[in-house]
């Protein structure tokens, strides 16, 4: 399975002949097998994830990355620099320890001086627990940087995101985003917790036996070297081919957490479409191929890491051969033996960590480029230098020839003017994709006008700043979006100052109350994730309670009756009636009969205005709303309409509402 599924993958490099060895062992070895079905279907899903060329992935070592990612170290730098005088500290203790063992030999047990064997073993113990004190103290302070600068990354991360416009959202998955926060930033806890002081660790012991061995006995030391050329070549060859290894499961494991995010939160639609099994054999293709992935690189590191103990065994062989002929001849001392077969062991030790540390920074490397370039995103819809805050709002609300288009050449509105007096009702109506919610988007200024202005008491919503704008307006979508905890936390989200009585009173003017009075908990009974423990119809009559309790200047209704049904949403007009008083209220319903008491009502094609004014003078111009309303009638009642409208009861009823 593995070599047909995996050939075509990564290309290049990545499939090597040893990876085909390798795949055929775990076929073999593992009961990797699958039918010739799920064979191709898994070829053809990671065909497309995967990407072909994977050289510009992931570096060991950039630069630049480094010095962002040093950027929140450096808080901590004190602390930091302590750590590495901490690692030097522990590395001469290490070095130092054969050399102790060869003096208490050499001048204690060959001298037969018991007084000189007693010193060197004091000394030997007091220097290892100076390394046992020293590796604590820096592993200590290194997990407590770590875990401080990743919180601050990801409350960085977290903060920025929320800087990033619409536009950012709704192109970016929230699987993606998730990966960030939590996978990409959990490699970099263990760079810098583990590996930063690690690599220096194994640096320091590295060169510090190196030149104590070359001082001590250089011919030696020559011998127990002989074998760092073919451990070089083996090394070499596995972090070329486990990198490739990791890259391509890294991949894989990305679009799992996408798949699982979206999975979970479309559950109920693929239960309404019985796509269960459809959804569990996608997960189970993403599963085995990053179970696959995995055990490739496992195997590289169960053949590499014993590798180099074989060598290891072998140059301490050889350091016992050659070091005994040269005691037997009176040319090398016992104890100068015996401390090269310690350092031969602790030569190993830093190789050993150096190998296991080249993935780590190669993951390091991937996970900042992809962290930094989140970070590196610019929100398209910032605060000017000098914008100021938007303060004591009437409601006067004015588009002046606005133009629009989310991309080039696609144009969205096309020359939209709007006039609101304070208080008045405005309702927005059109067919799909004629416009409305980009009018209620652009006021609220999730994006900016291509062309025109759109002002609030004179002041163009450009100058003002965002957070100031968005404080004068409660919205409330169609759909309702609730979050986690209790339905009084939920209804006080927008006026968090608010009382608890503030917050019934509220309640009790949508007609919230009655329904919460009746739960078991109340006020106090927790929604669940999304207001998952709610009805659909709740969770709209809480969201109007949440607008009324901000008290905003200006109120946006987006279709926020069109998920009530009908015996509800009579409960609630005069709910939504007080909400609306007082307040310039843009309404866009599909509903036709809940806006016929708007002050101005704007009918919109294409982008364009194509109709204003108030419901009877529309109906009286017989145009494009009264066929939009005569017909949403005549299909929500059976009733006959009459071509020119005369015997229409739409006439009387219609005009006696207004």
């Amino acid at each position: 399975m593995w070599r047909r599924g995996c050939s075509p993958m990564l290309g290049d490099k990545i499939m090597s002949n040893q990876n085909e060895r390798i795949a055929a062992f775990l076929e073999k070895n593992l009961d990797i097998d699958s039918t010739q079905a799920e064979r191709q279907r898994r070829e053809g899903l990671l065909k497309d994830i995967l990407p072909t060329n994977t050289d510009h992935l992931a570096k060991l070592y950039d630069r630049n990355l480094v010095r962002r990612l040093w950027v929140f170290v450096e808080p901590y730098n004190r602390r930091f620099m302590l750590s590495i005088v901490l690692i030097v500290l522990s590395s001469i203790a290490s070095v130092a320890a054969p050399y102790i063992v060869k003096r208490a030999v050499d001048d204690g047990v060959a001298a037969g001086d018991y007084n000189t064997l007693r010193f060197w073993a004091v000394v030997f113990i007091a220097i290892t627990l100076m390394e046992f004190v020293t590796n604590r103290s820096r592993m200590l302070i290194m997990a407590v940087i770590g875990t401080r600068v990743i919180a601050d990354i990801r409350s960085a991360m977290f903060r920025h995101l929320h800087t990033l416009s619409l536009t950012f959202h709704n192109q970016y998955s929230v699987g993606r985003l998730m990966s960030r926060l939590i996978s990409d930033v959990g490699v970099l806890q263990e760079f810098i917790t583990w590996s930063i002081t690690g690599v220096a660790r194994a640096v320091f012991m590295l060169v510090g036996i190196v030149i104590v061995m070359l001082a001590v006995n250089w011919q030696l030391a020559l011998v127990a070297f002989a074998m760092l050329p073919f451990m070089a070549l083996i090394a070499n060859y596995w972090r070329k081919h486990a990198r490739a290894a990791y890259i391509r499961t890294r991949s894989i494991l990305s679009h799992i957490n996408g798949y699982l995010n979206e999975s979970i939160s479309g559950v109920r639609v693929a239960k309404s479409f019985t796509r269960e099994q459809r959804n569990v054999e996608h997960f189970n293709d993403l599963n085995q191929s990053h179970f696959e992935s995995l055990m490739v690189a496992e195997f590289l590191s169960a053949a590499f890491f014993p590798a180099i103990e074989f060598f290891s065994y072998l140059t301490t062989a050889l350091i016992v051969g050659v070091g005994g002929y040269l005691v037997l001849g009176d040319a090398l001392t016992a104890g100068t033996l015996i401390a090269f077969v310690l350092w031969v062991g602790r030569f190993f030790d830093p190789i050993r960590e150096l190998a296991r540390r080249l993935n780590t920074f190669q993951a390091t490397m991937a996970a900042s480029e992809r962290i930094f370039g989140l970070l590196d995103m610019e929100a398209d819809i910032v605060d000017k230098p000098n914008a100021h805050q938007l303060r004591n709002v009437e409601g006067r609300v004015v588009f002046e020839d606005v133009w629009f288009s989310y991309k080039e050449d696609e144009g969205v509105l096309q020359g939209v003017s709007i006039s609101a007096e304070p208080g008045q009702r405005i309702a927005l109506v059109g067919e799909t994709g004629a416009g409305k919610s980009t009018i209620i988007r652009l006021l609220s200024r999730f994006f900016d006008v291509t062309s025109g202005s759109i002002t609030i008491d004179g002041h163009d919503i450009r100058g003002v700043t965002k957070a100031s704008l968005r404080q004068q307006l409660g919205i409330v979508l169609q759909d309702t979006f609730l979050f986690s905890g209790t339905l009084m936390d939920n209804i006080r989200y927008g006026r968090l100052e608010a009382s608890d009585d503030e917050v019934i009173d509220a309640a009790k003017a949508v007609g919230a109350h009655t329904f919460i009075a009746r739960l078991p908990d109340g006020y106090n009974t927790d929604v669940g994730e999304n207001g998952v423990n709610l009805s659909v119809g709740q969770r709209q009559i809480i969201s109007f309670a949440r607008a009324l309790l901000a008290d905003p200047a200006i109120l946006i209704l987006d279709e926020a009756t069109s998920s009530v049904d009908t015996a509800t949403e009579r409960l609630i007009e005069v709910a939504v009636d007080r909400l609306m008083t007082g307040r310039t209220s843009f309404v866009i319903a599909h509903r036709l009969s809940t806006i016929v008491s708007a002050d101005k009502i704007v009918v919109l094609d294409k982008g364009r205005i194509v109709e204003m004014g108030s419901h009877s003078e529309l109906i009286a111009q017989r145009g494009r709303y009264y066929n939009l309303y005569t017909m949403q009638w005549a299909a929500n009642h059976g009733d006959s309409v009459n071509q020119d409208g005369t015997e229409s009861p739409i006439g009387s009823i219609a005009f006696s509402r207004n």
